[in-house]
C-alpha cells in the first residue's frame, strides 16, 4: 500500500524541474506547460512507501526535496538497497514509459516533496487523445534515454534489449514493407555515422508500369519482397539499416563499410531484385519482370557533410534511374551545394 498525501493544486506548477527532466528535455515551453498542468505534487513522509514491488508503473517521479532509497525486501525481513534518489532525480520512468511492473520497492528515507506524472486519475491514454504529438515525442525521447542507460549497464542490457527493439521498431518502422522509415535516419544519423560510413539505395524499375497495369495491391507485394531482401543483406553481414525513403525508394545505411563491401553488397542487392519471380501474365498484360537501379556512396570518403551526401547520392539515384535503370553508380566526392532532393 502506498501511503502518501496528495497536495491540492490551485495553479499550474512551476515547469522548472519538470524541463530539466531528461524525458522532457526536447519539449517546447508550451509543451512542457501541457505536462505541468497535467502533473500533481505528492508530499511523503518519512518511511512512508511511494510504490511497491508488483506495482503497475502508471505515474513516475520527480524528487524535488528529500531522499528516497529503492529496495528489494529479503526473506530475512532484512532489505537489498538498490539506489537512492536526491533532488533533482527521476524515479521510475523507466518503468513507467515501458508499461512494466516494479521489481523493486521505494521509500522516503526522510519527508519528501516529488511531482508526479501523470497526476491522480490520469492516464498517458487521455493524453494520447488530447495531444498526440507531444505524446509521440516524449515516447522518442525515452527511446534515446534508456538506450543510453542500457548501454551503461550490461545487465540491463540483457534483460532490457529486445523490449528497447520493439519501442524503435513501433516509433520508426514503415508500417508496410518493416523498414526502417527515413525519420529513423534523419534523428538518428549523428550517433550512427562511423567512418567509413557506406550508403546504398535502390529504385526498382519500370514500377509504375506494375502498379497501373496490376494495381496498388501488386505494387505493395513487391515493396515487401524487396524489403525482404534488404532485409536478408543486413541479417547476412551482421549490421547495417535497411530503409525506406520516399515512395518505392529503399536502401541500405552501413556502418563501418569499405568501399569494397559497399561495391559487393551494390552487387548483391542488383542480382537479387533481378532474380524476384516474375509477375504472370494476365491476358493481354504481358510478365513484369524487376529489375532496379542502385546508387551508392561513402561517408566521408564521397563527402564530409552528410547531409549533402545524401541529396547527391538521392538525385544521382533519380538521374540514373531515368536514363532506363539497370546500373549502378557510385556518388563520388560531392561539392557544396550539389544535389537537391
Amino acid at each position: 500500500m502506498v501511503f502518501l498525501e496528495q497536495q491540492a493544486l490551485k495553479q499550474i506548477l512551476d515547469p522548472a524541474p519538470i524541463k530539466k527532466t531528461e524525458l522532457f528535455s526536447s519539449l517546447l515551453e508550451r509543451e512542457v506547460d501541457y505536462v505541468a498542468e497535467r502533473s500533481s505534487v505528492i508530499h511523503l513522509r518519512k518511511k512512508a512507501r511511494l510504490f511497491s514491488i508488483g506495482q503497475k508503473a502508471e505515474h513516475f517521479y520527480m524528487l524535488t526535496e528529500g531522499n528516497i532509497r529503492v529496495f528489494k525486501p529479503r526473506d530475512d525481513g532484512g532489505s537489498d538497497e538498490m539506489a537512492q534518489f536526491a533532488p533533482g532525480d527521476t524515479i521510475g520512468d523507466f518503468d513507467f514509459a515501458r508499461k512494466a511492473e516494479y521489481d523493486a520497492s521505494a521509500e522516503a528515507s526522510e519527508d519528501s516533496v516529488l511531482i508526479m506524472f501523470p497526476a491522480m486519475g490520469l492516464s498517458m491514454e487521455d493524453f494520447i487523445a488530447e495531444e498526440p504529438h507531444i505524446v509521440s515525442r516524449i515516447l522518442l525521447n525515452s527511446i534515446v534515454m534508456m538506450t543510453s542507460r542500457i548501454k551503461s549497464t550490461q545487465k540491463m542490457l540483457l534483460e532490457n534489449l529486445s523490449w528497447v527493439n520493439e519501442l524503435h521498431r513501433r516509433a520508426y518502422e514503415d508500417p508496410g514493407t518493416g523498414l526502417w522509415k527515413q525519420t529513423f535516419l534523419s534523428d538518428e544519423i549523428d550517433r550512427i555515422l562511423e567512418v567509413p560510413t557506406a550508403l546504398i539505395m535502390l529504385k526498382p524499375d519500370r514500377f509504375k508500369i506494375l502498379v497501373d497495369s496490376r494495381g496498388h495491391a501488386a505494387g505493395d507485394e513487391a515493396m515487401v519482397k524487396i524489403a525482404m531482401m534488404l532485409k536478408n543483406i543486413t541479417r547476412r553481414i551482421g549490421r547495417g539499416w535497411p530503409l525506406r525513403f520516399k515512395s518505392n525508394e529503399t536502401g541500405i545505411l552501413i556502418n563501418k563499410c569499405g568501399v569494397s563491401l559497399a561495391e559487393k553488397v551494390a552487387k548483391e542487392l542488383s542480382r537479387a531484385i533481378a532474380s524476384l519471380p516474375p509477375v504472370p501474365a494476365q491476358g493481354d498484360i504481358p510478365a513484369f519482370s524487376f529489375s532496379g537501379t542502385i546508387c551508392y556512396a561513402l561517408w566521408p570518403e564521397d563527402g564530409h557533410n552528410w547531409d549533402k551526401l545524401f541529396e547527391g547520392c538521392y538525385s544521382l539515384l533519380l538521374d540514373a534511374w531515368k536514363q532506363g535503370g539497370g546500373k549502378i553508380t557510385r556518388c563520388h566526392a560531392v561539392p557544396a551545394g550539389k544535389g537537391a532532393m
